[in-house]
């Protein structure tokens, strides 16, 4: 899919990739070697897509959008679970027992994660914010997962400043590490 456009658009389009890389997980049948590669490539999306979010998109709406602290906080806390569950999803092999478990979860985590932002908080921040901010933004975003972490890092910092500062260094060391095991990679 192509990227581009404000955040919202550059955010919603990675929406669609995610909910298209489950789809392929949940075609395959359970234990299928390939469903640990999928899901391997939605955790690298999933964390670039986070540390995007975190660095930039919240701290626009606890800047524009009335109420965004308690908005931003609760997706913060979302995060902080699909995290958690990635981390955990991350040592499993595709027939391991807890594989399934744990997938269904962060699928459950993250479409209602999604539902909440295209449904609440993305149409809050469209009408609260300028639109050459969210253009702005949405470079930001873009620029950010280029560098941004690809493996879950549950206890690094989720807000700025130490996140902005931290994440790089970390994403390099993660496609790095990706580079070196093939993780991600079909065989």
């Amino acid at each position: 899919m192509g990227h581009g456009g404000n955040v919202i658009d550059e955010l919603v389009t990675d929406h669609h990739e995610v909910e298209e890389m489950f789809g392929r997980i949940e075609a395959l049948p359970s234990g299928h070697k390939d469903r640990k590669v999928y899901a391997d490539q939605v955790t690298m999306e999933l964390v670039r897509h986070s540390v995007a979010e975190e660095a930039y998109l919240y701290p626009a709406v606890r800047e524009h959008v009335a109420g965004g602290d308690a908005l931003a906080d609760q997706e913060l806390k979302d995060h902080a679970t699909a995290e958690q569950i990635m981390k955990d999803l991350e040592g499993c092999d595709a027939a391991d027992a807890d594989f399934d478990r744990l997938m269904g979860m962060l699928m459950s985590e993250i479409r209602s994660h999604i539902a909440d932002e295209e449904g609440n908080l993305f149409p809050r921040l469209r009408q609260a914010c300028p639109m050459d901010t969210l253009n702005e933004l949405g470079d930001k975003v873009r620029k950010a997962k280029k560098t941004a972490p690809t493996r879950p890092h549950p206890a690094a910092p989720d807000t700025p400043p130490a996140n902005k500062l931290l994440a790089p260094g970390t994403g390099m060391v993660d496609r790095l590490r990706d580079a070196l095991s093939g993780r991600g990679k079909f065989e």
